[in-house]
């Protein structure tokens, strides 16, 4: 699954795929994957990546168009 919200929520906020890699621990190259589909996203990842946008895990997935939380 292309997850083209992670690239958008990533160009949006003016940041590298290295600096949200930093954020994840994870190797830039691996991210990448994720961004593009090539790599299932774990679920940990998922919720940091929310965290981080201070989005839903459902925006990242497509299951809402709404970014706002429901905090």
């Amino acid at each position: 699954m292309y997850f083209k919200r992670l690239y958008d929520l990533r160009i949006d906020n003016d940041l590298t795929q290295q600096q949200v890699a930093d954020y994840l621990l994870c190797n830039r190259q691996v991210y990448a994957r994720y961004e593009r589909g090539l790599r299932e996203i774990p679920v940990s990842m998922l919720i940091k990546l929310a965290d981080f946008y201070k989005t839903s895990v459902d925006y990242i997935l497509g299951r809402t168009n709404n970014p706002k939380t429901n905090q």
